[in-house]
């Protein structure tokens, strides 16, 4: 029975693999486009911004700026897996530029990012887990439980962009004798936020615009850390699992989430989490199709199909009223398990 579970796991890993073959070659030009458009608007709406002298017209240009740089933000998610132009210097050189100005420490992230798709629903080592298991929740403080009931307006509102530089650098520096390349990654973030932001700060000084700046910075961090923090947590919550091969964990282990082909693009096809999660090479641009294959192939096996919840608003509004914790995970079997967190 057991040989014939493992061939059927196989088979099942084979063909899934067949089906999404040709749908990894990267378009360098639809991920230049994605990556021009949204940094022109950016940059278009911070140029507007700092033209007008109305107090409140600047603050309402920058926070959509900020909603703008969010989105180029997750353009950089794409190169760290090589699928936004495919140019190895572009990808490299090209987010740490754009994000360093943030202090966002792209190259840590890159670095435990890869641990993350390898222990999603697997190991709760994950250095992007967000959902508490039962034991962390009943061993903590009454302090840290009232946070974790209370955690996605904490995390989105509260702790923003702030606290996802600070968890990024923790979990870097947790993880830096599991990762040697870690402290040479360290010491190049270090490096290009201090000669980025001092340059930015010595013209502002110049310019005696540094209060202004401040409140520029603020408001960005404010915007984009709280989409960056819905996205973080919408991608896994209350998903965790494991199932019987890394493949199939990664496709209901994460959520897809229904919404317009636009907001898809604005994302980067992240929207099909679990898609991008069981074959991370596939560009942004052919993970609505990859989904419809492997679906047709979860039909075959008569196994449960990848579900499509409601989009990012209806889907976080929900799961911010119903917090739940990770179960005992039993490693021999599946488990997806949850328990309400008591009120």
């Amino acid at each position: 029975m057991g040989d014939r579970t493992m061939t059927s796991t196989i088979s099942l890993s084979q063909e899934l693999q067949q089906v999404t073959a040709d749908l990894h070659r990267v378009n360098a030009w639809a991920g230049l486009l994605r990556f021009s458009v949204i940094g022109l608007i950016f940059l278009s709406l911070v140029t507007l911004a700092w033209s007008v002298s109305n107090t409140i017209l600047f603050v309402s240009l920058t926070a959509l700026a900020g909603v703008f740089y969010a989105f180029w933000f997750i353009c950089t998610h794409d190169t760290i897996h090589r699928t936004l132009t495919g140019w190895t210097w572009f990808d490299s050189v090209i987010p740490r530029l754009i994000t360093w100005p943030m202090f966002w420490p792209y190259s840590l992230y890159s670095e435990i990012h890869r641990l993350h798709h390898g222990w999603n629903g697997i190991d709760l080592r994950d250095p992007e887990r967000v959902q508490w298991t039962w034991q962390e929740y009943q061993q903590a403080h009454p302090l840290l439980q009232w946070y974790v009931q209370h955690q996605w307006i904490c995390d989105i509102f509260l702790l923003g962009g702030f606290g996802m530089i600070f968890k990024t650098f923790i979990q870097a520096l947790h993880f830096q004798k599991l990762v040697p390349r870690i402290r040479r990654q360290l010491l190049i973030d270090v490096t290009g936020m201090l000669l980025i932001n001092g340059v930015l700060l010595t013209i502002v000084i110049s310019q005696g615009e540094l209060l202004r700046y401040l409140l520029f910075w603020l408001i960005l961090e404010r915007v984009m850390g709280a989409i960056g923090q819905t996205r973080d947590h919408l991608e896994h919550y209350a998903l965790w699992g494991k199932f019987t091969s890394h493949q199939l964990t990664q496709l209901y282990a994460c959520r897809n989430l229904k919404t317009s082909s636009l907001a898809g693009w604005l994302m980067g096809g992240l929207n099909y989490h679990a898609v991008h999660h069981a074959f991370p090479n596939i560009p942004f641009n052919r993970l609505p199709e990859a989904f419809e294959r492997i679906q047709g192939v979860l039909q075959k096996h008569n196994l449960p199909l990848m579900q499509m919840e409601p989009g990012y608003f209806k889907s976080a509004y929900w799961l911010s009223y119903h917090p739940s914790l990770i179960g005992e995970v039993n490693k021999s079997e599946l488990t997806n398990r949850h328990h309400m967190i008591p009120a």
